[in-house]
């Protein structure tokens, strides 16, 4: 099985595959990492914000039956292995986007394999703002959107930013592994050349290149959450 795997036929062909199908890829990666990370932000920053605001003592306490149906969805989806549930959500796949495989059908099984992710994350980095200040605003007569928007959010950016990060890296992964079972991109690549036809070099370009953007995304938001963080700037 190895025996040729690392030959100079085998680096041949793996520069060609690399040359002619690999620019392709490493776009629909991108593409659907950046989509599925907005999505999966637009609905788990309301989630996150509604777990720590909504809660017993928060700034808008919601009835406690809501909190626990809350919680328990957002558990439950965590819990679900991302291939099994990219299996599960196959007909709603195909009925948002008219088909169940390829780049953009992995979005849907993204988006809802992360929203429940990023909703903790943000819960974590509301969690780290400093009840004083809170309280404060509260003083002096803001409403509870006002505190959510313009003092819990706000103070937590630096937080956000570092936990989005993660979520966008975590998303990567999971946008590699959905080239399993029929996504595009690097993991499709790395499947289909280095698990079923043995081209173990094509295999290890596309996970050099999976590193690679890690290292890209994490190093912008990085450079991004420190730039925001006032306890730097003094």
């Amino acid at each position: 099985m190895f025996d040729n795997a690392f030959t100079s036929e085998a680096l041949t062909e793996a520069l060609d595959i690399l040359k002619t199908e690999f620019p392709l890829a490493i776009w629909e990666t991108i593409y659907v990492t950046l989509l599925s990370t907005l999505f999966a932000i637009i609905i788990g920053l309301p989630l996150g914000v509604l777990l720590v605001a909504g809660e017993k003592g928060g700034v808008l306490p919601l009835p406690k039956a809501l909190m626990k149906v809350l919680n328990v969805i957002i558990n439950l989806l965590r819990s679900v292995p991302f291939l099994i549930l990219m299996i599960l959500v196959f007909p709603l796949t195909r009925l948002i986007v008219g088909t169940a495989v390829g780049t953009v059908a992995s979005i849907v099984p993204l988006v809802i394999a992360s929203f429940p992710f990023v909703a903790r994350l943000v819960e974590s980095s509301l969690r780290e703002v400093n009840p004083n200040i809170i309280e404060a605003a509260q003083s002096m007569g803001a409403s509870p959107m006002q505190i959510i928007v313009k003092v819990m959010i706000p103070e937590s950016v630096p937080s956000l930013l570092s936990n989005f990060t993660i979520a966008i890296t975590t998303i990567l992964g999971y946008s590699a592994m959905s080239g399993i079972i029929g996504g595009g991109g690097l993991g499709k690549i790395a499947i289909n050349y280095g698990y079923y036809r043995y081209k173990y070099l094509v295999m290890l370009f596309a996970v050099i290149l999976l590193i690679a953007l890690v290292q890209i995304f994490q190093s912008v938001g990085t450079h991004l959450a420190t730039k925001t963080d006032k306890r730097l700037k003094k």
